[in-house]
């Protein structure tokens, strides 16, 4: 039935004609104009009340999977990899903020068009949301964390949505029924929009209230953070060794030697940080092997841990960039477990697991060749951040990320490459990954000018587990220079360099290159960071001033 019906007769006022407001009375906005605004606006906070509300419930229902993290995973797993590689590059480890951002905003502006509909057409706009609702329960069943809770939650979202919706557009419309009189001929206009402003602005409070305490339950789960920080590591049976002297160059604005974790980068496809309770922890030895073994977190800490420094890096680090940081992992070696397992014949990968479904392949061969591949508890002396894994994960020199670091770590499945893949790999990345000599330049920072005379330029390169032999400077495409190359704390980490070199006045161009201790020089030509890494050399402009 259309709203026109509800309208009493009134006489037409030519348009050239300026209407009178009574004293006292509130002015109205043309019809169809006004009304069209705050039905947007009924849509926009009706939606968000549903959303809040389940980010809420699932706060304390599930954890690790509320509707919108649901969305927002089916979301990072059906764009296309440019997409995903443009996000990175545009946004770093804000990519999942500038996510959100964007999600945010599609749903303001569906739910404003929801808002609209159901005031054009009654139950058109209930409709919409139904949909939303739909969207949300198909994305919560695509997700490994489903449970019987999670997947009451879209529903009960849409369902408050619709109800909010419903309430706020029969306040509209009291408020809309007179709009159409005079506003000294209708004196029930001012206390009927009263009561619509009212209404919308107190839901629109509750919403925003809600959705503070949702952020703060969801951001980090409070009961799993104080489980972590009052966790003890055991102490190593195997220490990291000291620091060689000489290692940390101490160059002003060079990057520290050992990352901290408040700034270690970050890059996955959690859109929330799954919130992992250590004491049901349990890690599954499962696929082709001798015996199937569980171990949970007690056992794990009992093991024999060992201590190392060891860089790793993602995949999508640009030339010169910075998602790469080395760190001090405790854990213990991959290689004890696999050969509890028993490894059968034909095997040559290992399928790890996340709690939040994410996979990985890696080389069984990697995992058991003696290299430091661990089962990590700790990182830098303390219990692994909720962000950086926790209770565990894998850590693996000389492979990025992509096919090795599995945080939230839940399973290892020994396979096939030819039976399994993980997660990047069916979608244009390379099965095996290993990480491509580099380097970078951090001092001085590109764009700063700098005075004539003698000019200290540094920066890190790194080749896990095969180490770096040399470090060189050119500039202006002349001559290589060698650089003063500090020594590494293992083949697994990255190492420091500096080189001071005279300049005069004018504009440069700095390129830097590393060798590893194979003999291998760092790949010049050009290449972007699918399907297996960027190669080429980090490129600099210096202006030199007098």
């Amino acid at each position: 039935m259309g709203i026109d019906q509800h309208r009493k007769p009134s006489t037409p006022v030519p348009s050239t004609a300026v209407p009178v407001t009574a004293p006292g009375a509130v002015p109205v906005s043309a019809p169809g104009t006004a009304p069209l605004r705050w039905a947007a606006a009924a849509g926009i906070v009706a939606v968000a009340g549903g959303v809040v509300l389940g980010e809420l419930l699932a706060a304390f229902v599930s954890p690790t999977l509320s509707p919108l993290t649901a969305v927002g995973g089916a979301v990072i797993d059906a764009v296309p990899p440019a997409v995903k590689e443009w996000a990175i590059a545009a946004f770093g480890t804000a990519d999942k903020l500038a996510l959100l951002a964007g999600m945010g905003l599609a749903i303001a502006a569906l739910a404003a068009l929801a808002g609209i509909i159901e005031w054009r057409r009654r139950f058109a706009g209930f409709a919409v949301i139904a949909v939303f609702g739909v969207v949300g329960l198909v994305a919560v069943l695509g997700r490994a964390q489903v449970t019987g809770n999670a997947v009451a939650l879209p529903l009960l979202a849409a369902g408050t949505g619709i109800v909010v919706l419903r309430w706020l557009m029969m306040r509209l419309r009291a408020w809309d029924r007179f709009d159409g009189e005079a506003a000294s001929a209708s004196p029930t206009t001012a206390p009927d929009r009263r009561r619509f402003l009212r209404t919308l602005g107190g839901s629109a409070v509750v919403v925003s209230v809600g959705g503070a305490l949702a952020a703060v339950l969801r951001g980090a789960d409070a009961g799993v953070s104080e489980i972590r920080n009052k966790l003890a590591l055991p102490s190593p049976s195997s220490p990291a060794p000291p620091l060689p002297a000489g290692a940390e160059l101490g160059l002003s604005g060079l990057y520290p030697l050992v990352t901290p974790n408040a700034d270690f980068y970050r890059i996955d496809t959690a859109l929330a940080v799954p919130a992992v309770d250590p004491e049901p922890w349990v890690l599954k030895v499962t696929g082709l092997v001798e015996r199937e073994i569980e171990l949970d977190f007690a056992t794990l800490l009992s093991k024999p841990m060992i201590e190392r420094h060891v860089t790793i890096a993602c995949v999508s680090n640009e030339v010169g960039g910075d998602l790469i940081g080395n760190a001090l992992w405790l854990g213990w070696p991959v290689r004890e477990l696999l050969a509890m397992a028993g490894p059968k014949s034909g095997a040559d990968m290992v399928l790890s697991r996340s709690k939040d479904g994410w996979t990985a392949g890696t080389p069984l061969e990697v995992l058991t060749d003696g290299r430091d591949a661990l089962i990590a508890v700790g990182m830098n002396g303390e219990p692994l951040p909720l962000e950086h894994g926790f209770p565990v994960r894998l850590i693996v020199p000389g492979l990025y990320g992509y096919v090795s670091a599995t945080k939230w770590l839940t399973e290892l499945k020994v396979t096939r490459f030819a039976d399994d893949v993980g997660y990047w790999t069916p979608r244009g990345w390379s099965e095996r990954g290993p990480i491509k000599t580099s380097s970078r330049i951090d001092v001085p920072r590109a764009g700063r000018p700098q005075r004539a005379g003698t000019v200290a330029f540094g920066g890190v390169a790194w080749a896990q587990h095969r180490g770096i032999g040399k470090v060189e400077l050119r500039v202006n495409r002349g001559p290589w220079l060698a650089a003063d190359l500090a020594p590494g704390i293992s083949r697994d980490t990255w190492y420091q360099w500096q080189l001071s070199v005279p300049l005069t006045p004018g504009q440069y161009e700095i390129q830097v290159r590393a060798t590893d201790l194979r003999g291998d020089p760092q790949i010049e030509a050009r290449s972007p960071v699918a399907p297996d890494g960027a190669t080429g050399f980090h490129t600099i402009r210096v202006e030199v001033t007098p």
